[in-house]
């Protein structure tokens, strides 16, 4: 394959999460969030570990951002943390919260890193899953509120939103499966949590672009995958489209243009939710950008015993695959950047997050050589490269992640960074994979030569 250029301008940047990331769990005026709840419950979290200190980012962000800017890096993703700046998370605002988030952009914009903010990042303030969580369609009006106090305190630095990450994944599998927070086991109240979701996500691009401080782009960073039917009869085909509108669209046709998809084997969303009169206007507020998060593809079956999407998924097999389990599959990134193109034209795409966990750590010599995750960040960043040369705007790149970090369910046993971190001391060592993509931000080259 050629070497690729991407154009001056793109976005070579890293994306994090607050709870990840941040510690400092109960400092400062913070209140609790279905997080702390979840990783302080017996057998939820891998060994127990917590979030509670996670990278100490909030007391290290400084020495961070300046790594991040030794790197190269132009632009970087973060989170707020709502019950840090909203403790119970509506009324009182935590001015303390505030002005931590103010210290980041701050520290972003002098060393020349764009700040690009997502308004919500799974860690919904407790109070509020007490009062009922994402089920309770009052949630919206909330996280408006907290939308337009963060937009208000932020917009003047701060000019590119997004407003959710991954939508589909926390009500999914927090409220019906159970394996994020806040844990619970219900779908009815997961498709319920949907509609609140997208109720939230129309009001909240309102509030940023309504705020005293307008913003250049408001998008959302939506999970997807290309989905691929394990055989090839109409059964498995149809059931492939299905999950496709089910997982891929769920969140995104609503915003962009007012409607649920059909991915239902019988009936609607609107038999299994409450949808109220005026509900569809509120969720559709297109957004200006795309954010596209990304690992592999899905593949799936026509499942008989679902009576809801008529759908099993089929894990890979013989194929290569990252410590996490996950087949390592470069083309899907191109395959859903397409499909995105083809289905939104004109809209810009970003790919909002991208990465792999490899255990990698420090050898004899105290360097991290993670070749590994060096060719899977080559062979998915040669994807995006090729969907541009077939048309797609795509604008930037935000690898999964900077630190390695708390990662939810597992831990602190999966690493995604390209900047390994001790966990008992803190102590920060950039990895091969750290320089190897500090090269690429500030070349803009991509010499394709993968290292298997």
């Amino acid at each position: 394959m050629a070497p690729i250029s991407f154009p001056k301008g793109f976005l070579w940047g890293t994306a994090s999460a607050s709870y990840q990331i941040e510690g400092g769990w109960d400092q400062d005026g913070k209140g609790e969030s279905i997080w702390d709840r979840f990783s302080h419950t017996a057998g939820k979290i891998k060994h127990g570990d917590t979030g509670d200190v996670a990278c100490d980012f909030y007391h290290r962000h400084t020495d961070d951002i300046a790594l991040m800017a030794d790197l190269g890096l132009n632009a970087a993703r973060i989170s707020l943390s709502w019950p840090r700046i909203m403790p119970v998370g509506k009324g009182p605002v935590n001015q303390k919260g505030l002005d931590f988030y103010r210290r980041i952009v701050d520290e972003m914009l002098a060393r020349n890193i764009q700040p690009w903010v997502t308004l919500y990042h799974w860690d919904l303030p407790q109070a509020l899953e007490d009062a009922g969580g994402w089920p309770n369609r009052d949630l919206a009006e909330y996280f408006r509120d907290y939308a337009a106090v963060v937009a208000d305190a932020l917009g003047d630095r701060v000019k590119h939103w997004m407003v959710f990450n991954e939508p589909w994944i926390f009500t999914i599998l927090g409220y019906h499966l159970g394996v994020h927070a806040p844990g619970r086991h219900d779908l009815g109240d997961a498709i319920k949590a949907t509609h609140t979701v997208n109720l939230a996500q129309g009001m909240a691009v309102r509030a940023l672009r309504e705020s005293k401080n307008h913003p250049e782009a408001v998008g959302t960073a939506f999970s997807m995958s290309p989905v691929h039917p394990e055989a090839g009869s109409l059964e498995d085909r149809t059931a492939a489209e299905r999950w496709h509108r089910f997982f891929n669209l769920w969140f995104l046709e609503p915003v962009m243009r007012g409607k649920y998809p059909q991915a239902y084997l019988d009936g609607t969303v609107e038999d299994r939710v409450e949808i109220r009169a005026g509900d569809m206007e509120i969720v559709k507020a297109p957004l200006d950008f795309i954010g596209i998060n990304l690992y592999t593809r899905a593949i799936v079956a026509h499942d008989s015993h679902d009576h809801n999407m008529g759908v099993k998924q089929i894990g890979a097999s013989g194929g290569e695959v990252t410590d996490f389990g996950w087949e390592v599959y470069p083309q899907a990134l191109s395959e859903m950047i397409l499909h995105v193109h083809k289905d939104y034209p004109g809209i810009p795409i970003y790919v909002t997050e991208n990465g792999c966990s490899y255990g990698d750590g420090p050898g004899a010599d105290g360097k991290v050589n993670d070749q590994r995750r060096v060719s899977f960040i080559r062979r998915y960043i040669a994807e995006v490269g090729q969907a541009m040369k077939q048309g797609a705007d795509v604008r930037g790149y935000f690898l999964w992640t900077f630190t390695d970090n708390f990662e939810w369910s597992q831990g602190f046993q999966q690493r995604f960074g390209i900047v390994h971190c001790d966990f008992k001391t803190q102590e920060r060592i950039v990895k091969e994979s750290g320089h190897w993509y500090s090269r690429l931000a500030r070349s803009g080259a991509l010499d394709f030569d993968p290292v298997i």
